[in-house]
C-alpha cells in the first residue's frame, strides 16, 4: 500500500494578522521539509492561535504529529474541522486520504474505508487511493472471519462442557438404570447417533485455522512491501 504525506499550508488572505499566521506557517513548513519536527510543530500552533479556523494549520499539524508518530492527536486535529470546511479546498482529497493513512496506523479500519471513499468521489483515478481502499477492506474482512472461528471455537467448547456434563450425569446414575436403559436400546429404541469427538473437532479446526494463518501471512507479506512509501507531499 503507497502512503505519502502532505504538508499544505494555507495562506490567510485577510488582514488582520496575516502577515504573521503566514510567517508562523511557512517557518513550520520550512522546518518540516528539514525534519524538525519539534520545532514544527510549535509553529504551526502559534500559526493555530492566531486563526483557529485555518483548514490548512489544522492539517499541516496534523501531518507533522503524524511524522512524530502521535497518530492519535493527529486524528483528533484533522477530525475538529467541519467536513464541509474542507471541501472548499482544492486540497481535500489529500486531506482525506492521509486523514485515512492515520486511520491505517491506529488499525481503524472502518475509518479508513470512509476516509478512502471520500478521497475517490473527489479524485476517483487516485490509484493509491484505490490500493489503501483495498488494504483496508481486507483487514475489515479478516476481522470478520477471525470473529466467526472465535465464535465457533465458543461454541465448540460449550459443547464439549455439556458432553462432559452429560458423560459426568450417565456415570452417576444408579446400577439398574443403567440396565433398563440397555434392555430399552436392545428392544429397538434408537441410539445416539456417533459424533466426532470434541477432541477430534479440535484438531480438525486446529488444522483448518493453520491452513488460514499461512494463507494470511503470505497476503499480508505482499501487503506490508507496499507499505514502505510515504503518504502525498506538496506544500501550499
Amino acid at each position: 500500500m503507497r502512503k505519502f504525506l502532505c504538508i499544505m499550508i494555507l495562506l490567510a488572505l485577510g488582514s488582520t494578522g496575516a502577515w504573521s499566521q503566514r510567517s508562523d506557517f511557512r517557518r513550520g513548513n520550512r522546518e518540516f521539509r528539514a525534519g524538525e519536527y519539534d520545532k514544527a510543530d510549535v509553529d504551526y500552533r502559534k500559526g493555530l492561535l492566531k486563526d483557529s479556523t485555518s483548514v490548512a494549520g489544522r492539517y499541516n499539524l496534523a501531518n507533522n504529529l503524524y511524522r512524530q508518530g502521535n497518530m492519535d492527536e493527529a486524528a483528533r486535529q484533522m477530525d475538529s474541522v467541519p467536513e464541509d470546511s474542507v471541501l472548499r479546498w482544492n486540497f481535500a482529497p489529500a486531506f482525506f486520504f492521509n486523514r485515512g493513512n492515520i486511520a491505517i496506523a491506529q488499525e481503524d479500519w472502518n475509518k479508513a474505508v470512509e476516509c478512502y471513499i471520500k478521497c475517490l468521489q473527489l479524485t476517483p483515478d487516485d490509484i493509491a487511493a484505490k490500493e489503501n481502499y483495498t488494504f483496508a477492506r481486507y483487514h475489515i474482512q479478516n476481522q470478520d472471519q477471525n470473529q466467526n472461528q472465535d465464535q465457533n471455537q465458543d461454541n465448540q467448547d460449550q459443547n464439549k462442557d455439556q458432553n462432559e456434563n452429560d458423560q459426568q450425569q450417565d456415570q452417576n446414575q444408579p446400577q439398574d438404570q443403567n440396565q433398563d436403559q440397555d434392555k430399552k436400546d436392545s428392544a429397538g429404541e434408537k441410539k445416539r447417533p456417533v459424533e466426532i469427538s470434541p477432541q477430534q473437532a479440535q484438531q480438525l479446526l486446529q488444522a483448518i485455522q493453520e491452513k488460514e494463518k499461512q494463507t494470511q501471512e503470505k497476503v499480508d507479506e505482499k501487503k506490508a512491501a507496499a507499505l514502505k512509501s510515504r503518504q502525498k507531499e506538496k506544500n501550499w
